[in-house]
């Protein structure tokens, strides 16, 4: 079994590592197009701004690449929102594996300071239905930062509400997806990623 995380200009890559090194997985950290494309599962994490990105990935031909990989890629956080059609920040086109688009949460009007964003810090899971979830992970809570968001869809694989229902997690054929940080998530991200490492 060898996993390869997709190294290019995000932040939050040496934490996947080392939760893949909690779990004893074996990985690499790598832009190597053949590495990627000969890894049993593929990581494409991300803490970062979508257009910048978008631009390097384009920049190196890895926008091409991953849409292109055949294999299990679980995109993270940044990762999931440049799978999808569009993101709002910085107006860009993404890699469209996802037909949903990223937009900009709103502050709810009347509002107390209570609902503040990014979205950061734990909430809940619910609706999963993806192989990257099993039924104990109903309700169970992980940890978000973010202030751009999925909107519920046709490939939707868990729902978190925060200002609204939005898409925490997508799915289709070989592509999964977590707008959370399950490498931050404690004992619940941890099974995540084993449930992917298993796929």
């Amino acid at each position: 079994m060898k996993i390869a995380i997709i190294k290019y200009n995000a932040g939050n890559i040496r934490s996947v590592s080392f939760a893949l090194d909690r779990l004893g997985v074996e990985h690499i950290i790598t832009a190597d197009p053949d590495e990627i494309r000969n890894a049993d599962k593929v990581i494409f994490p991300g803490v970062g701004e979508a257009s910048s990105t978008m631009k390097y990935l384009k920049d190196t031909k890895l926008d091409e690449l991953i849409v292109s990989l055949k294999q299990p890629v679980l995109g993270i956080c940044l990762g999931m929102q440049l799978m999808c059609s569009h993101s709002e920040e910085g107006d860009v086109p993404c890699l469209g594996i996802f037909e949903e688009t990223v937009n900009k949460f709103e502050l709810p009007q009347p509002n107390t300071d209570l609902i503040k964003v990014p979205h950061m810090g734990w909430n809940a899971i619910t609706n999963v239905n993806s192989a990257l979830f099993d039924a104990s992970l109903e309700g169970k809570y992980v940890y978000f930062v973010h202030s751009y968001y999925v909107a519920l869809g046709e490939h939707t694989a868990a729902t978190t509400n925060y200002i609204l229902p939005y898409s925490s997690a997508l799915h289709k054929n070989n592509f999964y997806a977590t707008q959370f940080h399950p490498e931050k998530s404690g004992d619940v991200g941890s099974k995540i990623l084993e449930n992917f490492i298993k796929l």
